[in-house]
């Protein structure tokens, strides 16, 4: 057995093979300007490419490839080999500085929503130096960004990158007129990654999986998640296989897998890395979804990413904890041991508290998709309704500090609230609360409502950038005042926030209806689906706030609307498709030969004079929900010949009408699924699915 702190990251071109394969000066360099994001001198460009090239031959890669993340939303590699021919049957292994800081992929067919036309094909992937090189399967990967001739955005990771220096620059301004003296900030997630695991032959006789990563019919099992019994379970030999090579891949590549378990539904688990900063997080959790997607086929499974591949049973998200540090490793959302420190804390906090109530629409855009929709607001997961949970402690300081009282601990301690004096505040003063979107848990944000198949750069790019339009109106307001009687104006400034947007402060059970009725009271939005929530994204104030910042263009804007409309209508096509396909030639096939048994068993029955009353409620209730599967399915090929015009109708049209009749429609075939035999029903069952899988 290998010792894991052996060869952790030994397929990363991190410090360690940079210090092995660089001259030293160059070395230096190369840190520099991983560490600060600053451009690689031309000069040392070959350089740094040779060596590249070296490691990973040693590895046994033969091929690169520069790796980017399209607004599709997963990744994206075209791989060159490392040759030049050096005559007509030799040739040399190269690998330029050119070739490691630009590629030009074409990668025409990929959405832009306008940002170029097929015919400008040109698209360029620039070498992102924050985020580490590594080799899989022998090809080296260099994270890139990808962009058009003009300098247009045209993937998920430029808009994130320019999201870290917006909060980086925000904080640092505001930090600084308080008195503190920082350079830079850093911001950390740690994304919690769910998903199921299914037999692969079982998976092979589902169209429906197969094609959509869902199931679109399936009675329910004869057990789910009532018992709990699956949560935290004794995990099956299989199963810790699998997850022993994740592992083992994972901790190749530098990512920081730490906790494995099982999850609430049935073959359904989680893997949570230690936290790290964001750009890396966010291709670390790329790798993470490809390498358990990879590896479950080598353990004859099939890894499902879907939100909720099936009704009745939880579906699976992804935790995303937040947080952001000084360059002295001062964590900004953990409260101190001061009240100078608590000044801060408050500060950071009151502006996330504006950013997310005045930003709602976009944070639940953020995590907006078509199986999403499906999980949201179900009895497992937050509510389309964004609200802030901080935990009874803090809830109590900051309702005193907004009112001018004091405030007084479990203790009975009375705290005067005032220019030099705030309470001191525990590092753990919150429990945790599972129906909160977006929770404090102690010393980050815990934005629960991401769903499993995300690309994490949305929901942190439009994070990263609310907070630091807060910090930067109040910036402003601070310089207005000399140093002196700024900290007494902090005070004020803390309360007036906490007026003015204390409503989006929740703390109760998230799930229910009564928080539905007072949600709608307090004026918060509930944008239920992506439909619903996508247009929002270019907002005027959304569309000012991202331009003032420099994180997205009006154009890049309006191009991602479109794009991910446009997915969405696409997505839920798909499956009304194949949900016809399926009723066409699999399950009507199957119904009716099984009512033409039953009927010849009526007849015979009838011919011997004996009554057949079970055999008739049986055909009853099959031939009943028959007739309206009959009809609902020529309206759903109807609708799907329909195309309409924009992609907000589209969108609009996917939500209002295709999706309520194929639900309607699995209704009534999952009735008749649960009167057919086990031996007539053309499909793998629940029982199959979620039992014989990872028994």
């Amino acid at each position: 057995m290998k010792i894991v702190d052996e060869f952790f990251g030994c397929d990363v071109f991190g410090p360690a093979a940079m210090q092995r394969y660089l001259p030293h000066a160059i070395y230096k360099q190369m840190i520099d300007v991983m560490e600060h994001g600053k451009e690689l001198p031309k000069e040392i460009a070959d350089t740094v490419a040779n060596a590249m090239k070296d490691w990973a031959m040693d590895k046994g890669a033969t091929h690169y490839t520069h790796w980017f993340q399209p607004m599709t939303g997963i990744t994206a590699e075209k791989h060159d080999a490392f040759i030049n021919p050096t005559g007509p049957n030799s040739v040399i292994s190269d690998f330029r500085g050119k070739e490691l800081i630009k590629g030009e992929p074409d990668a025409s067919s990929f959405p832009s929503g306008g940002l170029r036309a097929t015919f400008e094909a040109r698209g360029y992937t620039a070498w992102d130096p924050t985020s580490f090189a590594f080799v899989k399967e022998k090809t080296l990967y260099i994270p890139t960004l990808f962009c058009s001739y003009d300098g247009s955005s045209l993937d998920k990771k430029t808009p994130l990158l320019r999201s870290i220096d917006a909060l980086d620059k925000a904080a640092v301004r505001l930090l600084n007129l308080m008195g503190y003296h920082t350079k830079k900030i850093t911001i950390t997630v740690g994304p919690e990654q769910e998903y199921f695991l299914i037999d692969e032959n079982l998976f092979k006789q589902r169209l429906d999986l197969m094609v959509t990563g869902r199931t679109l019919f399936g009675a329910p099992p004869v057990k789910g998640q009532e018992l709990d019994d699956h949560y935290f379970g004794n995990i099956d030999e299989r199963v810790k296989a699998y997850m022993e090579e994740v592992d083992q891949e994972l901790w190749k590549l530098g990512v920081f897998a730490k906790t494995e378990h099982k999850e609430v539904a049935p073959c359904q688990f989680e893997l949570a890395p230690v936290f790290s900063s964001v750009n890396s997080a966010n291709d670390q959790n790329q790798i993470t979804m490809d390498v358990l997607k990879r590896v479950a086929r080598h353990h004859g499974f099939v890894c499902l990413l879907h939100e909720k591949p099936f009704e009745g049973v939880n579906g699976s998200g992804k935790h995303n904890n937040w947080s952001f540090s000084t360059d002295s490793h001062e964590n900004l959302l953990e409260p101190g041991d001061d009240p100078k420190d608590n000044i801060r804390f408050l500060t950071i906090l009151a502006a996330i508290i504006k950013g997310v109530d005045e930003y709602q629409d976009l944070l639940r855009l953020s995590v907006a998709s078509a199986g999403n929709d499906h999980r949201l607001g179900a009895n497992e997961a937050p509510p389309a309704i964004i609200s802030i949970y901080l935990g009874d402690e803090l809830t109590a300081i900051l309702e005193a500090i907004e009112q001018g009282k004091e405030y007084v601990e479990n203790t009975n301690r009375k705290l005067e609230l005032g220019v030099s004096a705030l309470p001191p505040i525990s590092k753990d003063s919150t429990d945790r609360n599972r129906t909160s979107p977006f929770a404090f848990t102690g010393n980050k944000f815990e934005f629960r409502m991401l769903g499993s198949s995300l690309n994490i750069s949305c929901p942190n790019t439009i994070l990263n950038t609310i907070v630091a339009e807060e910090l930067t109106q109040f910036a402003d307001e601070l310089e207005n005042y000399a140093p002196e009687q700024r900290t007494e104006h902090v005070i004020s400034m803390i309360q007036k926030t906490l007026k003015e947007h204390k409503r989006i402060l929740f703390s109760g059970n998230g799930y229910s209806e009564e928080w539905r009725q007072e949600a709608k009271k307090r004026g918060l939005q509930e944008l239920k689906t992506t439909a619903d929530a996508l247009p929002h994204y270019t907002d005027p104030k959304n569309l000012a706030m991202f331009e003032k910042h420099k994180v997205y263009s009006a154009n890049e804007l309006h191009a991602r609307e479109n794009i991910l409309l446009e997915n969405y209508y696409q997505v839920v096509l798909i499956e009304a498709r194949t949900m016809a396909y399926m009723l066409r030639k699999q399950i009507l096939p199957a119904v009716f030969e099984y009512e033409a048994k039953l009927a010849t068993i009526i007849q015979t029955k009838k011919a011997s004079g004996i009554n057949s009353p079970l055999e008739e409620k049986i055909l009853f209730n099959i031939n009943e929900p028959l007739e309206f599967v009959s009809n609902h399915l020529e309206t759903l090929e109807n609708l799907i010949d329909k195309v309409p015009a924009s992609e907000k109708e589209k969108a609009q049209y996917a939500a209002d009408e295709l999706l309520p009749l194929m639900e309607a429609i699995r209704t009534l075939t999952d009735s008749i699924e649960q009167n057919i035999p086990k031996d007539f029903w053309p499909l793998p069952d629940y029982n199959d699915l979620l039992f014989k899988s990872v028994q």
